[in-house]
């Protein structure tokens, strides 16, 4: 007898009650769990007793914005993580890319949007968990000092493990299949976030800047993500 999927859980965070109640009922009826927060601290606790599939955090709320508690849930988990920004803020969007969030929704938003970037994240994690087409048998990509394991979502460099987000695992992954290849940011868009998915350069830009500091955290000598100015990035094995 075929099992029933679990539903996917998504944490709402936004002290703005009529948007938790309007995004609920919309994911709620697409089949998705909810678990609704007012406020930053709530939040962290729940989130830390009890992980959900992924969250979507406002940025100014009280008791904790949503940039702190980005930062409290990275020190502990991968958990894939939208933002929802002030509109035209730049700063807020740079600011939480730079810390971690997977991806951001400029408000006000359209809720199928929200569903339409809700449902790609959750995919992205999926695929970055299974073995890739094209890939060796397990889903191990290994580049010189390098090793990505698909199966278990890791990366490790020289041996020790880099923490690394959904996005990022995939943006790291999509220049390492072909080392020495320049990606363009237009390419980089569609293996980190799936085609059909708009995001503009600096969205890319921003990310890559982050995965060299976990790298370099790691490891101050690595410098294998290139730029190559006007052109993209590309994976240089060591």
């Amino acid at each position: 007898m075929r099992s029933t999927p679990v539903p996917h859980t998504i944490a709402l965070v936004d002290d703005d009650r009529n948007i938790l109640t309007s995004v609920s009922m919309t994911l709620e009826q697409e089949g998705f769990t909810v678990r609704t927060f007012t406020d930053g601290e709530s939040a962290l606790q729940g989130l830390m007793a009890r992980p959900a599939d992924l969250a979507v955090l406002d940025i100014k709320m009280p008791r904790m914005d949503g940039m702190e508690l980005l930062q409290r849930l990275r020190q502990r988990s991968a958990m894939p993580v939208i933002f929802l920004t002030s509109k035209d803020d730049e700063l807020d969007e740079l600011m939480g890319l730079r810390l971690g969030a997977d991806d951001y929704i400029t408000k006000p938003f359209s809720q199928r949007l929200l569903l339409e970037r809700i449902r790609a994240l959750l995919r992205r994690n999926e695929a970055g968990r299974a073995e890739g087409s094209g890939t060796p048998a397990g889903g191990i990509i290994a580049r010189g000092d390098l090793v990505l394991d698909e199966t278990k979502h890791t990366c490790m460099w020289k041996g020790k493990q880099v923490q690394l987000t959904v996005t990022e695992f995939l943006l790291v992954k999509a220049l390492a299949v072909r080392p020495g290849m320049v990606k363009n940011r237009d390419q980089l868009i569609d293996g980190a976030y799936g085609e059909n998915i708009y995001v503009d350069d600096r969205t890319i830009d921003s990310h890559v800047k982050r995965v060299r500091k976990k790298f370099r955290q790691v490891d101050d000598e690595f410098a294998q993500i290139e730029t190559l100015y006007g052109l993209g990035y590309r994976y240089k094995e060591a």
